[in-house]
This record gives structure tokens, sequence and C-alpha cells, in this order.
């Protein structure tokens, strides 16, 4: 596989790549001690901060597309995928949480609702225990981040170590649905993003495995709502897992979406969207 490096440039020059074209408005943002983050803003009214999954926050455009005919929708790249600059001392998820939090400062974003998808709900809970001051709610889809039995339990799939076929079944309830899904048909601006895309999930996830160890100890600290969503055909984690996850914030609520896995924000867009939307109802926006 190239370096991390070598991958970034040879992204950086390219555009994004995308199922579908939109009307975003692509941004830098400069974020302390220096770190460039490049994000979308789309749409007016309550914001919504977006943190995407493995796939990158351009598959996530139908849910976008939603959410913005009634908010604003702040969709970054995460450092590492995609476009944005890795920092070469970032390690873990928390160098992540605490560029988002700086962030949400420098945008000057309040009564933020924050809606993290799979690896991006765990940047979301990192980011809540340490600073929800300035968040209204959040929405988790499928988490991970943490272990909710013990050390031998193998509560997430090893994403490493399974085939692309498999992985596809157990992340959409249709592989059909995978945007990703033949990457000898796709372009080579598709295929160095992907590629890019897994080798940074490696570098934050592969030791330990898809969870910080401290995490689950320290999610009392989120005080705002949650809901967490599961689709019910996730083979990805399972429902005890969700279940586990929800059961240590202070107030989360589950919600299972019917033809859904584990990507469920692309197998059911309208149904996380409304959901997404009904939170912020109760929220009082």
């Amino acid at each position: 596989m190239a370096s991390s490096d070598a991958l970034f440039h040879a992204c950086r020059g390219m555009r994004c790549p995308s199922r579908k074209d939109s009307q975003r408005s692509l941004e830098t943002a400069l974020v302390p001690p220096g770190i460039v983050v490049d994000l979308q803003r789309v749409g007016s009214g309550t914001p919504i901060l977006l943190l995407h999954g493995v796939e990158g926050v351009q598959e996530d455009h139908d849910l976008i597309s939603r959410l913005s005919e009634n908010h604003e929708v702040v969709a970054p790249t995460h450092p590492g995928f995609g476009l944005s600059p890795l920092p070469k001392w970032f390690e873990t998820v928390e160098d992540i949480a605490y560029t988002y939090l700086s962030l949400l400062d420098v945008l000057d974003l309040r009564n933020v609702h924050v809606v993290g998808l799979q690896f991006g709900a765990w940047v979301a809970a990192e980011m809540a225990i340490r600073d929800c001051s300035r968040m209204s709610g959040m929405t988790l889809v499928s988490p991970v981040g943490i272990k909710t039995g013990g050390p031998m339990d193998r509560e997430i799939v090893d994403v490493f170590a399974t085939s692309r076929q498999n992985l596809d079944s157990a992340r959409f309830a249709d592989p059909q649905n995978n945007p990703l899904r033949d990457l000898k048909a796709a372009s080579r601006e598709t295929v160095l993003f992907a590629a890019r895309n897994e080798e940074a999930l490696a570098t934050y996830t592969w030791e330990p495995y898809m969870h910080n160890p401290r995490l689950k100890h320290w999610l009392n600290r989120i005080t705002v709502p949650v809901t967490v969503i599961r689709g019910d055909q996730d083979r990805i984690t399972d429902a005890d897992y969700s279940r586990g996850f929800a059961d240590l914030l202070p107030r989360a609520a589950l919600e299972v979406i019917p033809g859904a896995a584990h990507c469920a924000q692309i197998d059911q867009p309208g149904q996380v969207a409304d959901i997404i939307t009904n939170a912020q109802t109760k929220e009082g926006f």
C-alpha cells in the first residue's frame, strides 16, 4: 500500500468524487494549532455537524441533502481521510475530537446537533465527553468506539480481515447500495480516495481495535439528549452492542430502522433524516 503522504499528494489535486453533483460550498478551515480541515457547508437554519464514516462524506449525499432542507449542515472530512491533511503527530480519535471542538469555536457554531455515522459516531462521543457546551443533542448511527463485553469477545467484525463481499453484506441491507462495491470499474480518483480512507481508519482504529478502553467510563459526561440508531440488518455490530452503548448514556434512546444495515444513512437516508429532525424538535429547535 502506498504511504499516507503519497496517497495524500495523489488525492490533493483531484476533485472529490461523488455520486451526484451538488451546489455545496467547499471550504477549508484552519483550527488551532494549525490543523487544516476540508469541509462542506450546505443549507441554512439550526446547525448540524455531520461526521462521516469510512465511506467519506461524499457518499452521505442523500442524507445531507435531506437535512439541508431545514438546517445548515457542516460536514468536515476527518484528518487523513479524503482531501484533509493528516498531521504527523496525530495518533488517536481523541485528536480528531479536539480538532472538531476547536472547529466549533472557529466557526462560532452554537446549539449544534452532532450527527456521527459509524466511525464518526465514535468521534462525536469523544467530543461530547470533553465539552458539549455548544451542542444541543446528538444522533449516533451504528456507533463504535467502546467494548461492552469481555476482553475476548468479538463485538465488532474485523473489517481489515474480512472480504469486501462479506463486508458489503454486513454494512448494507442491499450490497448494491454500496457506492464503492466495484472498485475494478471505479475511476482512479475513487480508488485513491477509498485507499486513503481505509488507511486512515487503520491508523486510528488498529490497536486497540475499534475502541478506546476509557471511553465507556466517561460516557456519563454526555449531558445532552442522544439518539442511537441501529439498522435491523446490521452485521458489523449486533443489537446488544447498540443497546449497551445507549445504556451507558444518561439521556439516550435507541431507534431501530427496518431495511437498513450498518450504513443506515445510505440504506435509509429518509428515515435517518426524520429521526434526526424529530430529535431536534424535542430539543426545542
